[in-house]
């Protein structure tokens, strides 16, 4: 549905593709992934400044964005899916997961257990049901591969980098990444337009918004471009629950790992008996054996426990956020620019469907939730 890339197997870390011959070729080496990570520089510099002049508009959607059209202007088009291509995937991947691991110094348990029970159950009833909500309709719909898992992630925790996150414990390929970004990316988008409309004629007032718009939005970035729009108190509220979300990326991962593995084990006994299944195809491309819980997730988790500390100084946690917009600004031009529109305008009703869905799931529960503990 999305990019087509020339060698698509490279897009997969760590992963070459496979000739005629069925020898695995030699992975791209450093300096073929040079002018990729050029690429991705220069549209991280391009999100940075329209973030500047634009600040309503978060530099991690700038950067989607900016992805998104390399991969369709005529004269970056042939670099993107050329000689870009492994760089490209290699921010795509090993980029994202470096952002994700400095994402745990923005958690503190402090900062979750001052929440109070209620919002925290209302958070995770919250991300349970757009999480299984979202598979469900999407296997519905008959969405193929893990779109509907990468969905329900990014819709469920925090966008593009719950999606990073699902689709290395999945083995997903990256057309289903690209798509899943592209939806999750565009709904966060229009939430930070539609959201504050409804603020008034909700009656809303400012702690039960920012709570809202906490449990609601996808990318932090997004949260708080929404929420300021109601002031400090609001915007103190948004970011609060919203990393409770950030959270429980690494349960949701973990049960996920330990679901995908239990399903391999019976697909590997029914084809011992003859009865089939779909292990063969999908540990080839996950790579071999699911990984319980990746290790850059045990590191995202790592750095949760050292924010919890109070060890770490401000100074330092200012630069660590910093180089995590950076880094995951650099993995989402790599992921945007493996979106190929045509396809996806042609093929994606159904996709479009199942986005606009979820979108309705989490604001409904989350807006249900945030009366029933305020």
């Amino acid at each position: 549905m999305v990019a087509e890339a020339p060698e698509p197997a490279s897009a997969r870390a760590g992963t070459a593709p496979r000739p005629a011959g069925g020898a695995p070729r030699p992975a791209p080496g450093p300096r073929a992934k040079l002018p990729g990570l050029a690429a991705a520089a220069a549209g991280v510099a391009l999100a940075w400044a329209v973030h500047r002049l634009l600040p309503g508009v978060p530099m991690l959607t700038a950067a989607v964005v900016a992805g998104v059209v390399a991969a369709h202007v005529p004269r970056l088009r042939t670099v993107v899916r050329g000689a870009a291509r492994p760089g490209l995937s290699f921010a795509g991947k090993r980029l994202m997961r470096v952002g994700v691991v400095l994402l745990g110094l923005s958690v503190g348990l402090d900062d979750i257990a001052g929440l109070g029970w209620e919002t925290v159950a209302m958070v995770v009833c919250t991300v349970a049901a757009t999480f299984a909500g979202t598979v469900w309709l999407g296997r519905r719909l008959g969405l193929p591969g893990d779109q509907p898992l990468l969905i329900a992630t990014g819709y469920s925790i925090c966008g593009a980098s719950a999606v990073g996150a699902m689709s290395d414990v999945s083995g997903s390929e990256e057309e289903d990444v690209a798509t899943a970004v592209a939806m999750v990316t565009l709904c966060g988008t229009l939430a930070i337009v539609v959201l504050p409309l409804l603020h008034g004629p909700l009656g809303l007032d400012a702690t039960q918004f920012g709570r809202w718009v906490g449990a609601g939005v996808h990318d932090v970035g997004q949260v708080v471009a929404t929420a300021q729009t109601a002031g400090p108190t609001a915007l103190r509220e948004a970011v609060l629950v919203k990393l409770m979300r950030v959270a429980m990326l690494a349960p949701l991962v973990a049960s996920v790992g330990l679901a995908l593995r239990r399903r391999r084990r019976e697909d590997a006994a029914r084809a011992a008996d003859g009865t089939g299944g779909d292990t063969g195809a999908r540990e080839g491309r996950a790579g071999g054996r699911t990984p319980i819980v990746p290790l850059f997730v045990v590191g995202f988790l790592a750095m949760v426990a050292l924010r919890s500390t109070g060890l770490v100084p401000h100074s330092a946690l200012g630069l660590a956020h910093h180089a995590q917009e950076l880094l995951l600004a650099a993995a989402l031009v790599g992921l945007g620019s493996a979106v190929h529109l045509p396809s996806l305008v042609r093929d994606g009703g159904r996709v479009a469907a199942l986005g606009l869905c979820s979108w309705i799931v989490i604001a409904g529960v989350s807006y249900g939730g945030v009366l029933l503990t305020t």
